[in-house]
Parts: C-alpha cells; structure tokens; sequence
C-alpha cells in the first residue's frame, strides 16, 4: 500500500469524524481546510497508484463535501451561461 493510498484513506476517515462534530458554521471552516489538504493527495495518487484510485478519492471526497461541490458546480454554469 503506498504513501498516498494511505493519505487518501486518512483523509477519508478524518473527513467522516469532523462531519460528525456539531459545529456552528456548519461545517465550512472544516471543508475548506479539508479541500486544502486532499490537494497534494491527488497528484500523489496519479503518480503511486493510477488514475482509477485518483478517480475513486476523487468520488469519495465529492461525496463527503457534497455542498461545495455542488455550489461550484452552480457558479461554473452561472459563469458558463453568459
């Protein structure tokens, strides 16, 4: 199992246990500081372990930070539709 696959996996299982915490903004300091640290995770896992794990973190993290992705999903047809 290398380096990264294990970031990933941490990453995951962190990401899990702070959604768990109540917390009073909802969440968003948490998500912020959890897209910076799974950054550096996805070229580490193109590189060690292929695209198919890159593409499964990928999938995993969107599902756990789904509003983010879906408020940049709507901004991106906002700027797309002008």
């Amino acid at each position: 199992m290398s380096l990264s696959l294990v970031a990933a996996l941490c990453w995951c299982v962190a990401a899990n246990l702070i959604a768990m915490l109540p917390m009073r903004d909802h969440h968003w300091r948490a998500a912020h500081v959890l897209m910076v640290l799974g950054l550096p995770i996805v070229p580490g896992l193109a590189v060690q372990d292929g695209w198919p794990h890159v593409l499964a973190f990928l999938l995993a993290a969107g599902s756990i930070l789904r509003w983010p992705v879906f408020l940049a999903c709507k901004r991106l047809r906002v700027v797309l539709s002008r």
